[in-house]
């Protein structure tokens, strides 16, 4: 069953998307005369987003305190299966640390996850600092398994193992739409043994998010950006989080966050540095929750609106 938390975002076209609504146009629970516009006249994306997994293979056991039965890569895989079987465009992400948890990564060292995510035909993932653990060689080694982009803007693997096994942004095209995916990773000095990152090189993630979101918006003609963020949502110092970011960002509409392993329910709705608005979304952490934001564009105009949802494995 999935637990569905619901709101609404819109510009000047608010209240005729909201009789769409109402009327069930958008989400298919009638046949009114609306439909046939929509259906003629609007293009929806849906994007669905973990983070933060960790190697949750299986289920929580049955007795686990916090998440009993909860999680699993089928189990996933099949909620995956429906939404792509239910919705015209679907695109997967992942914001980082698919590794280390459990003993299947002991065992395996990345490997069965990396090919479980591209069964489940993930578009594309970001490199999360516990991807480190077993040191940059294993890390390109596994990564032959992964049939998805690792989509890595501010580590600099140059004179490294993972030298070419990372891009710093790809756009990917849903009829005229052009998606434009970045992805930022935490610092690693201090959180992870300089004997397992070696020689990466980590550049500033508001400075690089800023470069890469003004190429894909004004010369690549991006008509949705979207951040895979390793970095946290927010911390008490000067540290740079997705809260931050999203502030004195430009150019970037949405912010799928990992790293702190916070559950957002209703996701957060900013405004960046030209007073827009930008979403940043979290799904806790162990693959519990699958998060899924819903997108519809005028086909014509491409003015977006957004409808956001949140889903829950039970």
């Amino acid at each position: 069953m999935l637990n569905l938390i619901t709101e609404f975002t819109l510009n000047s076209r608010r209240e005729f998307i909201k009789q769409m609504i109402t009327a069930g146009a958008l989400v298919g629970l009638s046949q009114s005369p609306l439909l046939s516009y929509a259906r003629k006249n609007l293009l929806k994306l849906t994007i669905l987003h973990t983070n933060d997994t960790h190697s949750r293979i299986e289920p929580f056991p049955p007795n686990d305190s916090k998440n009993p039965g909860m999680g699993g890569f089928a189990r996933r895989a099949a909620i995956i299966k429906k939404i792509r079987n239910e919705e015209p465009h679907v695109l997967l992400f992942d914001s980082g640390d698919i590794f280390q948890g459990t003993p299947y990564f002991n065992k395996y060292d990345g490997e069965l996850e990396f090919k479980l995510m591209s069964r489940m035909g993930y578009n594309a993932c970001t490199i999360g600092n516990h991807e480190f653990d077993n040191g940059l060689d294993k890390l390109a080694e596994v990564m032959k398994n992964a049939e998805f982009p690792f989509i890595c803007s501010n580590y600099d693997f140059s004179n490294t193992p993972m030298k070419d096994k990372t891009i710093p942004y790809k756009i990917f095209e849903v009829e005229n739409l052009k998606i434009g995916v970045m992805g930022l990773g935490v610092g690693l000095s201090g959180l992870v043994s300089p004997a397992l990152y070696g020689n990466t090189v980590y550049k500033d993630p508001a400075e690089t998010a800023a470069a890469i979101a003004y190429k894909l918006k004004k010369e690549l003609n991006c008509d949705l950006i979207i951040c895979l963020s390793h970095l946290g949502l927010k911390y008490e110092n000067d540290q740079i989080s997705d809260m931050k970011l999203a502030k004195q960002s430009k150019y970037i509409d949405v912010i799928l966050g990992g790293h702190s392993h916070t559950l957002i329910e209703k996701p957060y709705r900013l405004r960046n540095s030209d007073d827009k608005e930008i979403i940043i979304c979290q799904e806790g952490a162990n693959g519990v929750r699958l998060g899924k934001l819903d997108f519809y564009f005028e086909r014509k105009s491409k003015i977006k609106f957004a409808a956001y949802y949140t889903t829950k494995k039970n």
